[in-house]
């Protein structure tokens, strides 16, 4: 027996506590979720020491019997979960249950505040934080776990959730983990066995590893106490597609993505041949809670060799463009020692790969063409994420042809393709054009778009942060180059308004020119115009507007070299004319000056970017309100 040794008493973290108290004080309507979470949480334990066993067999002890168990004990009030998986050290408890040792804890919490209720035990699951949701149904949670391994020493973690936790060493004869749970009052459903069976067959019926609880049977009069699995344990993904209903497909999934809601699509993969695997992919409704705070992972997709957990969301079977779907992937043809190098350069997993991309996209087409509105859901919440994929020369042509886009001719909310936009294009159009900015509010009353609506054509109006890469690397589509109506080489393209005018702004231009050499690299005529007095342009190869934004949201700025528009006056509109005519009447008159800047602001305000002197801007435009005022 080891000499008894006083507890190290500590305390959890700040965002910890702060956890605690939301889960212990809050009302929850699904409690049972807790359940859920631990036994997911012993069979990734499992998987570990699955895995780690297959090159340190010294570690599993000859014990590959691998099972969780479920035990009540009534006159204590307590559920225990055990498992013999891969177990934890004193250091390795102090780290996993004392803190959440990840980023984006502040906002996870502040989400957890803000959801309804009945929502909040899902939230947990899709955190990876479901040990806590014990507190849920406990007011003690004791925890005794051994790690794997020759000379591993047991220890001893217990809480009552109100902030500090106890850590001891403890006696434990063989590796794995114990759960117990000290039920409280109100949560004494918990030890029927009846009510745990019903809980284990919604949440975690397909779990690889068998659920077990000792079950009292009687039989000639005589009573045993006997083992029962009560999972089914099927790898849902190796049966025939007609011997899974879809019942079993929602709760599968639900059980993957810790979602609460149905997916909108499921791919079910029984390849042959020279290439041999399985896989079962999901489609999610909608986006995990998890990206809404910033936390998305590379992948969603498991993959497993001969049903034993390899790679958990691993990279190397679905790109990272594909990372909405869910699912797992098993290969009988892959060693079960591949290391995560060896996954990087294997052949056989680049085939695998290229035949789950090749799926999904055939489901999603076969979605756009026979359930349109199924698939514009699915675009509105993962089309920017798929445009990622244009990068991807093997895909590109695929993905350009699921892409959905609003444009100045479509209602708001509506979309065509760009096959559609082509279709429609007039007999003299020779390109696609598109601009970019926040919002389709903003951009459709745009200046840039004056000559288009002009001329009867279509703008297409992205709005996605994506959509600046998008377009720069899928260039053309069908040989129809994509071009930006807010760049200088647009003026190329348009009728030229201003023919035959230039010499009569000449004098105009290079006064303005030399007063706002600071703030534009040229000032020029434009073509482009309709009713505006001006509009900025940038260079062929200089950063938009936008993207200037953009990079500056991302707190990337810096990387962008700076860059100076084109100020391009429209010579029809009759302020541009009443300015050329003063220049022409006194060169040295100061007004032309703060006339000038007033236009090139309207114009800085117009592509949607910060005045760089809104105080000066004010200034000029009070002192052009005061002289009409006192001109009247």
């Amino acid at each position: 027996m080891p000499q008894a040794v006083e507890p190290r008493r500590m305390e959890f973290k700040t965002e910890l506590k702060q956890l605690l108290d939301l889960i212990i004080h809050s009302l929850y309507t699904k409690k049972e979720i807790f359940l859920r979470e631990l036994i997911s949480n012993a069979a990734d334990a499992i998987d570990k020491a699955r895995f780690e066993g297959l090159t340190k067999p010294e570690i599993l002890e000859g014990d590959t019997q691998w099972k969780i168990k479920l035990s009540v004990d009534e006159k204590a009030a307590t559920l225990t979960v055990s498992d013999n998986g891969i177990g934890m050290s004193a250091d390795a408890i102090v780290q996993d249950l004392g803190t959440i040792a990840r980023s984006g804890t502040r906002a996870f919490l502040r989400n957890l505040q803000e959801a309804n209720a009945q929502n909040r035990p899902d939230l947990i699951g899709q955190f990876g934080v479901g040990f806590y949701a014990s507190f849920m149904v406990a007011d003690k949670v004791t925890v005794l776990s051994k790690p794997a391994g020759p000379g591993g020493e047991a220890v001893k973690w217990e809480s009552d959730g109100q902030g500090e936790f106890t850590v001891q060493p403890a006696e434990k004869t063989s590796r794995g983990t114990d759960v117990t749970l000290h039920l409280r009052e109100d949560s004494k459903e918990f030890l029927s066995l009846w009510r745990l069976r019903e809980i284990v067959k919604r949440y975690s019926d397909f779990i690889d590893h068998p659920i077990v609880m000792d079950v009292e049977k009687e039989k000639d009069g005589v009573k045993t106490v006997e083992e029962e699995t009560i999972n089914s344990r099927q790898a849902i993904w190796l049966r025939p597609r007609n011997q899974v209903t879809p019942q079993e497909y929602n709760e599968f999934y639900k059980q993957l993505s810790r979602d609460v809601d149905d997916p909108l699509k499921v791919i079910h993969v029984a390849a042959e041949g020279q290439t041999e695997f399985r896989a079962l992919l999901f489609i999610p409704a909608h986006r995990p809670m998890q990206w809404l705070i910033g936390l998305p992972a590379k992948s969603g997709v498991d993959l497993y060799v001969r049903r034993v957990l390899i790679s958990h969301q691993s990279e190397e079977v679905v790109p990272p463009w594909l990372r909405f779907v869910v699912g797992v992937v098993d290969s009988s043809d892959l060693p079960l020692n591949v290391s995560r190098e060896t996954l990087q350069h294997n052949p056989l997993l680049a085939k695998i790969k290229s035949n789950l991309v090749n799926r999904v996209l055939k489901t999603l087409e076969e979605t756009r063409t026979d359930e349109y509105e199924t698939y514009v859901k699915f675009f509105r919440e993962f089309g920017a994420v798929l445009k990622e994929g244009v990068q991807d020369w093997s895909s590109r042509d695929r993905i350009a042809d699921l892409m959905l886009f609003e444009s100045s001719k479509t209602e708001a909310g509506k979309f065509i393709t760009l096959a559609q936009y082509i279709e429609a294009m007039p007999p003299e159009q020779k390109e696609i054009y598109y601009m970019i900015g926040e919002a389709r509010g903003q951009m459709e009353n745009s200046p840039y778009l004056e000559g288009f609506k002009a001329r009867g054509q279509d703008v297409l109006l992205l709005t996605d942060p994506v959509d600046e890469f998008f377009v720069a690397s899928l260039g053309k589509y069908k040989d129809k180059q994509l071009v930006a109506v807010d760049r200088g080489t647009m003026q190329a393209d348009q009728p030229d308004a201003a023919k035959g005018e230039a010499e009569k702004f000449a004098g105009l231009l290079n006064l303005l020119k030399s007063k706002l050499q600071k703030q534009v690299k040229d000032v020029r005529l434009s073509g482009r115009l309709k009713q505006s007095a001006a509009v900025l342009v940038a260079d062929e190869h200089a950063p938009s507007a936008h993207m200037e934004r953009l990079m500056a949201r991302l707190g990337r700025g810096e990387e962008l070299p700076p860059s100076q528009r084109i100020l391009e006056l429209n010579p029809t509109h009759p302020l541009v004319a009443a300015l050329r005519d003063l220049a022409d009447k006194d060169a040295t008159d100061p007004r032309i000056e703060n006339f000038g800047r007033l236009i090139y602001e309207q114009a800085v305000i117009a592509e949607g970017s910060r005045l760089p002197d809104p105080a000066g801007f004010a200034q000029r435009l009070n002192e052009l309100m005061t002289r009409e005022i006192a001109a009247k």
